[in-house]
């Protein structure tokens, strides 16, 4: 399929082949987000949701930063004359955008070119795959500047990814992190050479392009709704779930394709 570029303000977008390419564009201050980059991402990614043409979604940046957080004086200096409701604003607008990442009923692969840290590192953890480049450091730096280590649901996420012991560290020290540290400890899915994360990262996009939609939208939800049910609530919650699935054309084809020992096509093109 060709290319589709939209048109958006503060970072490239384009569609290609079902993926949807989301590329931080401020390389000169290591993609550092400003209030309106934290908007249109959030509405961005639940715009996403309604968007049938894209099955899988890539986010990383240019030059040498994936994102390095907000950026220090468009965010942080205004921050210091707001009081009350004006604060509450902004950290809430930043949750919202953890949400609409973590609710897209699509994969997305956050590919990590570069320094990711404090929003930046939280982006890449609401992600469903991150794959970073050698070299590269994650930090969550929220308390190197007086603020808690809980920010934009990380406190939710991250003990569910690490562990709560180390998710603690990670937090209360706000250290950099190597992407080969990274990766030991689970917080990336796997690290490749620098030259090499373009085409891992769109590999991996198109495969689960290319994979059963409604299938793997459903699999998300549930392993979400699920943190917090108990045992029996879960299993419930996946027998309903799974007998949705067998309803659809998604399970016909897959069944097909065993019978006639050949790949699944799930999609027409």
């Amino acid at each position: 399929m060709p290319q589709t570029a939209t048109e958006h303000k503060t970072f490239l977008y384009e569609e290609t082949d079902h993926i949807a390419r989301i590329t931080f564009d401020r390389p000169d201050t290591l993609n550092s987000l400003t209030f309106e980059v934290y908007a249109e991402l959030r509405d961005t990614f639940a715009a996403l949701n309604h968007n049938d043409n894209v099955r899988s979604v890539i986010i990383t940046g240019q030059g040498r930063g994936f994102c390095a957080g907000g950026d220090v004086e468009e965010i942080f200096g205004q921050l210091l004359s707001r009081r009350g409701k004006g604060l509450t604003e902004f950290t809430r607008m930043t949750g919202e955008l953890t949400r609409n990442i973590c609710e897209l009923r699509k994969p997305v692969i956050a590919a990590l070119n570069g320094v990711t840290a404090g929003a930046g590192a939280v982006i890449a953890l609401a992600s469903d795959f991150r794959i970073a480049a050698e070299g590269i450091k994650l930090a969550f730096l929220f308390t190197k500047v007086g603020l808690t280590g809980a920010d934009m649901g990380v406190t939710w996420l991250l003990p569910r990814i690490v562990g709560t012991a180390r998710a603690l560290e990670i937090l209360y020290l706000g250290e950099p992190i190597t992407s080969e540290r990274a990766e030991q400890i689970g917080l990336v899915n796997r690290v490749v050479k620098a030259g090499e994360l373009e085409r891992e990262s769109l590999a991996l996009a198109r495969k689960l392009a290319t994979g059963p939609s409604f299938a793997m939208g459903m699999t998300k939800v549930q392993v979400y709704n699920e943190w917090n049910m108990s045992l029996q609530a879960a299993i419930e919650s996946e027998a309903q779930a799974q007998a949705i699935c067998m309803l659809t054309e998604e399970f016909e084809e897959g069944y097909r394709a065993f019978k006639q020992k050949r790949a699944p096509q799930f999609h027409d093109s």
